[in-house]
């Protein structure tokens, strides 16, 4: 007898199953896609032991035939796909027939369903794969999924399961996933007759983000207002014009000093399917270098459209991956994109303000969990004087002489003294619009500088609050810029070593230096081998002293060797100048007289990115007239 054997049916489902059906969410995943597919826009979700006991999905849509019913447990049999060039343009979320057998084979599962064509619905009853029940039902138009027991006969994927809580959290994320995607349908998840997510239909994604995450939510966030890029059409060799291909982006982003520890608030969809696609993920991590710290994400909520041509849907039996025709394009629409949308709106970090007990527990019950869950933020501050001790205030008005520093501008005059019209307690505030103005960078052109904070912190003034700005990181962010203009124009400012500095690299060193030996001289260091492993550096960018050239090439060495595993020549660039900046600059501790204190804001408010350093820190606080007049309870 020959070792090769044809599997059986039951055998086959079970190996289908466990690549369509990972956990309790896959199943949920599935039929929910069945129900959008089938132009559902009322669903209803019902979870029992976090999927394990019971998962039940109900829709309106258009419902089955009587022979579909039955039909719809064989394998490969779908309504969606008719010959084999559909398969390179699919415009529905399903598509492989497999979803329904899958989960059969490992479930003990129940279909109700009634096309609007016929009277009478069906109900198909199916365990283990084998269908023990099939006749007429009296029902509404619509599909009723009810899946129970999952893996009752495949104990050792039972076992994998996580906790209900893991479990249900899968699932509560994944219906919220489709529920933004899909704003103008209604959604109700339920967890033992306890209502976790219930969202009527409404006009406009921006509402939707409101129901789920809240208004403080929404006002952290920046909207991408429908991003376009065409590619034309081009003629081929027979003469043939074929159609412009277009790409819109839309969606959301977080302001930069929104910053989670994990990717589980960024929300991915291409055509509306809920995707997880690494080239996107490395489009918005690079629209958001220089602006957050690396180990930080943001959140985002992007949607991205195409012609079905343009992506490949059909890479994972899972159907959340994805490979695009064009994937240096896309990831350069979208990387552009978000970083336009952050140019555009230049945010600025608020000053953290203590919520009572009270206005906790009025938070939504997301939004809490993301505040529970964000990072602490980083904030520079000098170690002699902790700035939560009120006697170690020190605030000085500008002062003169400083420590000389080459500005190379001219001072300029203080601005005159800001009046602004506060109310009495339970009057009406004169210029509402201070009030409701998004908080921008843009407000730094009109700041009136008070003085020094520990000779560290420039505070100032401006018509819709008062500001802290870190001089340091502001003089990072300012001399970043400049030498990225001055590399991309070929013409960065160096300064020639009186003795060349003779480095000794490690071998590792040594590769990463011949690697990187052209974009060490492109942003001003002129190095030359000097036999063995030693490198002779000659010239060095002239906003950084010669002490610190050494070190500062080593420093480069090191980017390039982590930038050797991303692959990023554009990364390594921005990190070499970031190193530059963050060793030319201005120090804490340092007195700034009046002249170059108003220098540096102006320079600041010239940059494109001025909200954050090159590592991602804030440049700036912000403390609201809002929250000011809360401090004092005038509103």
């Amino acid at each position: 007898m020959g070792r090769i054997q044809v599997l059986s049916d039951d055998l086959a489902n079970k190996i289908a199953a466990g690549e369509v059906v990972e956990r309790p969410a896959s199943v949920v995943k599935e039929l929910l896609e069945n129900s959008l597919d089938a132009g559902a826009t009322d669903i209803r979700v019902d979870i029992e032991a976090g999927g394990r006991r019971l998962i039940r999905i109900a829709d309106n849509g258009v419902g089955m035939l009587r022979d579909d019913a039955l039909l719809a447990f064989e394998r490969h049999a779908t309504s969606k796909l008719r010959v084999t060039k559909d398969l390179f343009s699919i415009a529905t979320l399903g598509f492989r027939g497999e979803a329904l057998p899958s989960i059969g084979s490992v479930s003990r599962l129940s279909l109700e369903t009634r096309s609007a064509d016929e009277q009478v619905g069906s109900l198909v009853e199916i365990a283990g794969g084998k269908i023990f029940k099939y006749e007429e039902a009296a029902r509404a138009t619509g599909t009723t999924v009810t899946v129970r027991d999952l893996f009752f006969n495949v104990p050792a994927r039972r076992k994998f399961l996580r906790s209900e809580q893991t479990e249900l959290a899968h699932i509560a994320s994944l219906v919220t996933h489709y529920s933004l995607a899909q704003p103008e349908k209604s959604f109700e998840l339920r967890h033992h007759n306890s209502e976790l997510l219930c969202v009527t239909p409404v006009e406009s994604p921006r509402e939707r983000v409101h129901q789920i995450f809240g208004s403080r939510m929404l006002d952290d966030l920046i909207e991408i207002g429908g991003a376009v890029r065409e590619i034309p059409g081009a003629v081929d060799e027979d003469g043939e014009t074929s159609p412009a291909v277009t790409y819109r982006l839309g969606g959301f982003v977080s302001r930069p000093q929104v910053q989670k520890t994990n990717r589980n608030s960024i929300y991915l969809f291409v055509n509306r399917r809920l995707i997880r696609d690494r080239l996107l993920m490395h489009a918005l991590s690079s629209a958001y270098y220089n602006l957050i710290p690396p180990a930080a994400f943001p959140f985002a909520l992007l949607f991205l459209e195409c012609g079905p041509e343009e992506v490949d849907v059909n890479v994972h039996p899972s159907k959340t991956e994805v490979r695009f025709k064009r994937g240096t394009f896309v990831h350069d629409f979208v990387r552009d994109a978000v970083r336009e949308a952050l140019t555009r709106n230049r945010p600025v970090s608020a000053v953290p303000v203590r919520e009572t007990p009270q206005q906790a527990a009025e938070l939504p019950f997301s939004e809490f969990s993301q505040r529970m869950d964000a990072p602490p933020a980083e904030t520079q501050m000098p170690e002699a004087a902790p700035f939560q001790a009120l006697p170690d205030f020190d605030l000085k008005p500008p002062q003169s002489p400083a420590p000389r520093l080459d500005f190379s501008a001219p001072p300029l005059e203080m601005a005159p003294p800001m009046r602004l019209k506060v109310p009495d307690t339970h009057a009406a505030f004169p210029e509402q619009a201070l009030l409701d103005a998004p908080a921008s960078m843009e407000a730094l052109r009109d700041l009136r500088p008070l003085g020094q904070l520990q000779d560290s912190f420039i505070i100032a003034a401006s018509r819709d609050g008062l500001w802290i700005v870190d001089q340091h990181v502001a003089h990072e962010r300012i001399l970043f810029e400049k030498v990225l203009r001055d590399r991309a124009r070929g013409g960065v400012p160096v300064q020639r070593m009186l003795m060349p500095a003779m480095l000794e690299l490690t071998a590792a060193q040594l590769v990463e230096y011949e690697r990187i030996a052209g974009e060490l001289a492109a942003v001003g260091f002129e190095t030359e081998p000097f036999g063995g492993r030693t490198v002779a550096v000659k010239t060095a960018p002239a906003a950084v002293s010669a002490a610190e050239a050494e070190k500062l090439v080593y420093e480069i060495l090191e980017i390039a060797e982590g930038e050797l595993r991303r692959v990023s020549l554009e990364d390594l660039r921005r990190g070499m100048a970031a190193s530059i900046a963050c060793r030319a600059a201005i120090k804490i501790n340092m007195r700034l007289d009046a002249a170059k204190i108003d220098w540096l804001l102006e320079e600041l408010g010239k940059t494109e990115y001025p909200m954050s350093c090159p590592h991602g820190r804030p440049v700036a606080l912000r403390y609201g007239i809002r929250d000011i007049l809360k401090g004092f309870h005038r509103i």
